[in-house]
């Protein structure tokens, strides 16, 4: 048992020292993923308003077209008004051109509604683009200061995981388990020896009868006060020497 508790308490001190290290870089990872959700979100926007931008576009370009033809076929009616030959050929051919001028006007007043929200998203992807570009410029500085911070600790980085990797391996599942669990809801502390009494994670006195009984390193115990794993003084020496 006790080379158990041993274990565990070196893989808590290789996962305190992950932990400095990830604490070097700060709030930048968390920076770089909100720039680069921000700069998603408008290139998603720009996207969106540019597939708007073409459909009206070619809209109005098949507007233009219709109203060609409506053209071609007025000139056409207008020309054979003078060649009707009774009233009824005549009030034919004035509807015919009535629906022309009809439609070619609704298509133009259409054409011109067109051209106005065009006109309109252009104005908000322009409104857009400096965002963007601010945001890109904030997020490669971020990314420079962060790459250069990893690039610092790399070698110390690859070193601790490759051995967390080794200790974690001899560690039981369930004790593993029980440990990852207590590290995430506790702020990354799972396995704490107790100093002067008292658990090192909660500072909370332990109970002297505990206190024996944890230094026998017979069987895991968890601090009566915050949940931690506690271990004897003995155990977190060992474990230190083995660093």
């Amino acid at each position: 048992m006790q080379e158990r508790l041993v274990t565990l308490y070196e893989l808590q001190l290789i996962d305190d020292q992950l932990d400095e290290l990830e604490e070097l870089r700060g709030d930048l990872p968390a920076a770089v993923n909100d720039l680069s959700s921000q700069i998603q979100t408008i290139k998603n926007q720009i996207e969106e308003k540019e597939k708007e931008k073409k459909k009206s576009l070619e809209k109005r370009k098949n507007n233009d077209n219709e109203v060609e033809r409506l053209k071609a076929s007025l000139k056409k009616f207008k020309s054979q008004l003078y060649q009707v030959r009774n009233n009824k050929e005549y009030d034919a051919l004035t509807k015919e051109i009535d629906h022309s001028e009809e439609e070619t006007a609704k298509l133009d007043a259409e054409s011109i509604e067109l051209e106005n929200y065009v006109q309109k998203i252009k104005k908000e992807i322009e409104d857009l683009t400096p965002q963007l570009d601010t945001l890109t410029a904030e997020l490669k500085e971020k990314e420079a200061e962060l790459k250069q911070i990893i690039k610092a600790n790399e070698r110390e980085e690859i070193r601790l995981k490759d051995k967390r990797e080794k200790i974690a391996a001899k560690v039981k599942k369930n004790d593993y388990n029980t440990y990852m669990r207590i590290r995430k809801a506790l702020g990354g502390k799972a396995v704490v020896a107790i100093v002067r009494s008292a658990c090192n994670g909660c500072h909370n006195v332990v109970p002297p009868q505990r206190q024996l009984e944890i230094k026998q390193n017979k069987r895991m115990y968890s601090c009566e006060s915050c949940g931690r794993i506690l271990v004897s003084a003995n155990v977190a020496e060992e474990a230190n020497k083995l660093l």
